[in-house]
């Protein structure tokens, strides 16, 4: 019978399944309802356009308001459809493929960037180079280079977005990350403006500096653990051989953080030093008043043992990454392989560039003699480059606890202050600190490079002290017109300031985003309560731990620094362990930020890879 049977033809079953009606009907309708092309397209509810309208969206687009296009034309639904092309499985092809829309040949439309809503769309599949191959046999070649360049803009705007890559899922890897981790890893092209970003180089200068007043100090250097309510020292200064003497004694510069307000300083110590009058201090007291953006603020002056040894520090803001006018423009770069051999090049500094030194220290030595002060650090190893041309004049102060003589006249350290002012002009035009020493020379090359006006004014910087010889002589020399002009640039130092103070808003914006997209998320993957079972019920404690806090009494605990800390460490995803607990206080589960971190990963990876 096996084998008959296995002779037979197959014939269809005559049997009828028998089906719910109402079922059957519901079926069709969600599936026709599914597939209908008059079913308003998505994209246009949530974004307000779609980028493949023209493209071969099949859902219906409403004509915006101030077009030329017509609205699209209702197409006529078939007479009847039978039960098997009802319930006929949905094609889905094997290789992606997509539609090109090809414009009229006549036509020429310019190269222009897809609107800001398609730089928040998901990245979709790759065109088929060979998906539309019949239709691109019947093009012209001009409507073939136009086809192209529209192909090539949505390659680029899928790739090219900063929002592109803004949501990764990835591994829970908790290993150090570069400085750039969190950034968009496509510069954003040139025809959009960046309104709503940060510059590429102002962002990756402010992240260096703020790397760089976090970094861990190195072991070996013997440092002290604490040193006057100042912990984590660190060496700031390269190596031990280039060390310069400070007077008669070294010195070494640290960057230390206070233990009062958690903010890092630059600590200047004065090696076997011996204080032998207490009155010393009191020009730091002074100082510590003086305040201008071309001069390093003094903070407190105190001697330690800490070192072994006899020591003087100083306390000084610290501006990372900094670098002396020596480093930056006199000090011998190495050198480079040109034109077929090793050659050393020093550029002249423009006469621009030292104009601006000149008039910022010229102001912020009329600002100390004025207190009643001498600056006595007016060299070029002691003025710091903190931006671009931006100079401050820094280790103010401590001369005066070394030099302290109370029958000293203050009138001839300042006409010291204008002598060194003058050699300091010297050795930046001939990018020489012995410059002076032959004179002759010097005011040749400088009479080559710069204008008579520069010559003038340092020749009167170096020229005999005299009472008529004066700060205020030399502004005048400077002339109006150039303070004015740099008077300009003068607020780009505290709009600099207010960008750094939010420069990590970004970051935690994001991390909040991510919040938003899992917490009471109300369906998804066929579970109701997807949000609060797994790993996303650690993620809605964690929440509740952030926002939801209230004190004894019940009332709730608005502290925004807990919450600040919390989402800082959630995003480093350190090993500090945290007890989340129930809202029916009845159980407990005991956490370290790295788990947490690694919940928010895997679920946000869910939903990532769903919504492809």
């Amino acid at each position: 019978m096996a084998y008959f049977s296995s002779l037979r033809p197959q014939s269809s079953s005559s049997a009828i399944k028998i089906v719910n009606p109402a079922e059957h009907d519901d079926k069709v309708k969600m599936q026709a309802k599914r597939d209908s092309p008059q079913r308003q397209c998505r994209n246009i509810l949530i974004y307000g356009s779609c980028r493949y309208q023209d493209k071969g969206c099949i859902y219906y687009h409403p004509p915006v308001e101030g077009s030329n296009n017509p609205p699209r034309p209702e197409s006529p639904l078939p007479a009847s459809l039978s039960a098997q092309a009802v319930n006929a499985p949905v094609f889905v092809p094997k290789a992606p493929f997509h539609v090109i829309a090809s414009p009229s040949p006549t036509s020429e439309s310019p190269f222009i960037p897809s609107p800001s809503p398609s730089t928040f769309y998901p990245n979709h599949d790759e065109y088929d180079d060979y998906g539309d191959s019949e239709s691109l046999s019947h093009q012209t070649p001009q409507s073939l280079e136009h086809q192209l360049v529209n192909q090539f803009q949505v390659d680029y705007d899928d790739h090219a977005s900063p929002m592109g890559n803004y949501y990764q899922s990835q591994q829970a890897t908790f290993v150090r990350q570069p400085l750039d981790y969190h950034l968009y890893s496509h510069p954003t092209p040139d025809a959009f403006s960046s309104t709503h970003f940060v510059s590429d180089a102002i962002r990756e200068e402010l992240h260096k500096r703020s790397e760089a007043s976090q970094l861990v100090p190195l072991p070996g250097h013997n440092l002290p653990d604490e040193l006057q309510g100042y912990h984590s020292l660190a060496l700031l200064e390269p190596s031990v051989t280039e060390r310069r003497k400070f007077f008669s004694w070294y010195s070494t510069v640290y960057r230390a953080t206070s233990s009062n307000d958690g903010v890092p300083y630059a600590l200047r110590r004065v090696e076997n030093f011996r204080l032998m009058n207490q009155a010393a201090f009191g020009a730091i007291e002074t100082w510590s008043r003086v305040e201008h953006p071309s001069i390093v603020r003094v903070r407190e002056a105190f001697t330690t043992r800490a070192f072994n040894d006899n020591s003087l520090v100083v306390a000084y803001e610290y501006y990372p990454n900094a670098q002396t006018l020596f480093e930056m423009h006199i000090k011998q770069k190495p050198p480079v392989f040109q034109h077929g051999r090793l050659s050393t090049f020093s550029a002249a500094l423009p006469e621009a560039t030292l104009w601006s030194y000149m008039i910022q220290i010229a102001s912020a030595v009329k600002v100390v003699h004025e207190a009643g002060l001498a600056v006595r650090m007016v060299d070029a190893t002691k003025i710091i480059v903190t931006g671009k041309n931006k100079i401050r004049i820094g280790s103010c102060g401590i001369a005066d606890v070394l030099m302290y003589d109370p029958r000293q006249d203050t009138a001839i350290a300042q006409q010291e202050d204008l002598a060194m002012f003058g050699r300091l002009v010297f050795a930046l035009c001939c990018n020489n600190l012995a410059a002076m020493n032959t004179l002759p020379k010097a005011l040749d090359m400088m009479g080559r490079q710069y204008s008579a006006d520069v010559k003038a004014l340092a020749l009167y910087l170096i020229s005999k002290p005299g009472p008529h010889k004066s700060i205020t002589q030399v502004i005048d020399m400077i002339g109006t017109n150039r303070f004015l002009h740099e008077i300009d640039d003068i607020s780009v130092n505290r709009l600099e300031a207010e960008l750094m103070s939010e420069l990590e808003n970004g970051r935690l914006v994001r991390l909040l985003c991510k919040f938003g997209f899992i917490n009471e998320r109300p369906v998804f993957a066929r579970e109701p309560r997807w949000s609060e079972t797994g790993d996303r019920y650690i993620i809605k404690l964690f929440r509740d731990y952030v926002f939801h806090q209230v004190d004894e009494n019940g009332n709730p605990v608005i502290n925004l620094s807990h919450v600040l800390a919390c989402l800082n460490k959630l995003d480093a995803g350190t090993d500090e362990r945290i007890m989340l607990v129930s809202r029916d206080e009845q159980s407990c589960l005991v956490v370290s930020y790295k788990d947490v971190k690694a919940c928010v990963d895997a679920a946000f990876g869910d939903l990532a890879r769903a919504s492809r």
